[in-house]
């Protein structure tokens, strides 16, 4: 069974905790709360590994993760009434996943000889934000990349930052300016209340 990364281990623990958090919210049972801190932890890697054709989504092929995710969400569900305390806790999460998860997709790109600009953006994108869109849909929620909410536009532009930066920075350091950049651009939408316009049709 191969460890995680630090980058890995943050990403799956944070977005697990927002599966579970949102799940509760939910009034799902044990089941339902553990089912979605999985999906949203390793769903975007998924969708990202059947594109680019893999025997195996790396998710299913080392059951770390799904441990990880499990493991959170008992967490969430033992530490509930203190977790629920902080309104922030959700949103923060969710940051801290896409940022990990985005910066992950970009290097998995890398990795897999994937050197297009697009394809990198686009790996970046969804391994992102596909955990916390099917998060939401599971949740009969409207995902928030969706919405009006600046959250892929973070993922862009922390994929932007990888692409730059790897053209004058080698090992992990891309990765780690790609997490940082979509982390603060997420943070700062959040804390700004920043959103993109929508289109005016009257309604209220």
């Amino acid at each position: 069974m191969e460890l995680l990364s630090v980058m890995e281990f943050i990403g799956t623990v944070a977005f697990a905790v927002s599966g579970a958090i949102v799940a509760i919210q939910k009034g799902l049972d044990y089941y339902g709360i553990t089912f979605l801190a999985i999906i949203t932890a390793v769903g975007g890697g998924i969708i990202r590994d059947v594109i680019i054709n893999v025997d195996l989504p790396v998710a299913l092929a080392n059951p770390i993760y799904v441990i990880v995710s499990i493991v959170s969400s008992f967490t969430v569900i033992g530490f509930y009434p203190h977790i629920v305390k902080h309104k922030k806790t959700l949103v923060f999460c969710d940051a801290i996943g896409l940022a990990a998860f985005t910066a992950i997709g970009a290097e998995v790109a890398i990795a897999n000889g994937f050197n297009l600009p697009f394809v990198i953006i686009v790996f970046a994108l969804l391994t992102g934000t596909g955990g916390g869109t099917l998060r939401d849909v599971f949740a009969q929620e409207i995902p928030y990349i969706f919405q009006k909410e600046i959250y892929a536009v973070a993922s862009i532009g922390g994929a932007l930052a990888f692409l730059i930066s790897m053209n004058y920075a080698s090992n992990l350091l891309p990765m780690y300016i790609c997490f940082g950049v979509t982390l603060i651009i997420r943070l700062l939408a959040i804390r700004g209340n920043f959103h993109l316009k929508k289109v005016e049709t009257g309604k209220e």
